[in-house]
């Protein structure tokens, strides 16, 4: 299910690939970091081949599809199958296609009109975005009474100086973020470098 694949971790890589080989390399990196599960948003025309193609070279890694917006995306990183499918937002359309399709699904809220819509549509763990512009640890503070049977990962702002604040949060099963993946480490292939990242992230 997919708040044990969450509760797994601490720290959720939110990748941005433009080839097949930078997603293997990064995602190698990340997990010799100790960081074994990524998502890899549909911000490129290689996403869905980059989630095909790790899946297929790092068996190992949970591979999460992000930034689904439609049901077209919820078809295409199933196919190219992904491990869980990730939302910036919520829709009763995309919840009922991710179960037709058997694919976990964390849909994204900021409100709490969305989080009782996904809750309607059986959800109860959400992706809090963009979680710095809408109130940050004083909305999760906020929201921990009224959906005390809620967990949330936020992403968005989320950075090595505060991630370990929002972890410490009771209703914070894990947060997502790309800090321990600098693009100018990326454009100079310098993956050791990204490896001891995601190492000080898995301490």
């Amino acid at each position: 299910m997919l708040i044990e694949r969450l509760r797994s971790i601490r720290v959720l890589p939110v990748l941005i690939v433009h080839t097949e080989e930078q997603a293997i390399d990064m995602v190698s990196a990340l997990s010799a970091g100790g960081l074994h599960t990524v998502e890899i948003t549909l911000r490129s025309s290689a996403a869905t081949s980059a989630i095909r193609a790790v899946k297929k070279m790092l068996p190992n890694v949970t591979v999460a599809a992000g930034t689904v917006r439609s049901v077209a995306d919820m078809e295409a990183v199933t196919d190219a199958g992904a491990d869980f499918a990730v939302s910036p937002g919520f829709s009763t359309k995309l919840s009922a296609c991710a179960r037709s399709l058997n694919m976990d699904f964390l849909p994204g809220v900021s409100t709490p009109s969305e989080i009782i819509a996904g809750m309607e549509s059986g959800h109860h763990v959400f992706k809090l975005f963009p979680a710095q512009a809408v109130g940050g640890l004083a909305l999760l503070k906020a929201l921990a009474a009224p959906f005390s049977d809620v967990e949330f990962c936020p992403t968005g702002g989320i950075s090595a100086d505060n991630y370990k604040d929002y972890l410490t949060l009771p209703n914070v099963i894990c947060v997502g973020g790309s800090w321990m993946i600098d693009p100018e480490l990326v454009r100079q292939r310098r993956w050791d470098e990204i490896e001891q990242l995601a190492r000080q992230c898995s301490e």
